[in-house]
């Protein structure tokens, strides 16, 4: 008779019981791609009343309309967004960069749970609102 006897495989981890949940740190990773991030920045730019959607002109031709232009820069603790755009005029400049640059910050840090650093605004073009047409 050949063979071991006496020898039995043993686990240091064992698998959660069915119904429990593993510990966060066990169940896995998170990685938010920065084209996600670059969008959360756009849309809460884009949320605010002040902030408006410009024609898109490339070599003269119209290519639609777009909205606020964000790009993401360094780490996730420490992220750094510049923004490009439109806002509406006559609306007060600092008053509406500052709410934006506040929600843009919120927004990352409730959705992806990333720190903000500074939030650049380069505001691209002033649109009067539409005027109502006159009835004569």
């Amino acid at each position: 008779m050949s063979g071991t006897a006496g020898t039995t495989e043993t686990s240091t981890t064992t698998p959660p019981a069915r119904g429990s949940v593993a510990e966060p740190a066990e169940r896995g990773g998170l990685r938010i791609d920065r084209s996600v991030l670059r969008r959360i920045a756009e849309h809460a730019a884009d949320a605010e009343p002040d902030c408006v959607r410009v024609r898109r002109r490339v070599a003269g031709l119209g290519m639609g309309e777009h909205g606020a232009t964000a790009r993401v820069a360094g780490p996730d603790k420490q992220l750094r967004i510049r923004l490009d755009l439109a806002l509406r005029y006559p609306a007060p400049i600092s008053v509406a960069v500052g709410s934006i640059r506040e929600r843009v910050r919120t927004d990352l840090e409730r959705m992806a749970d990333c720190r903000v650093s500074s939030v650049d605004v380069t505001v691209t073009a002033l649109v009067p609102h539409p005027r109502a047409p006159r009835v004569e």
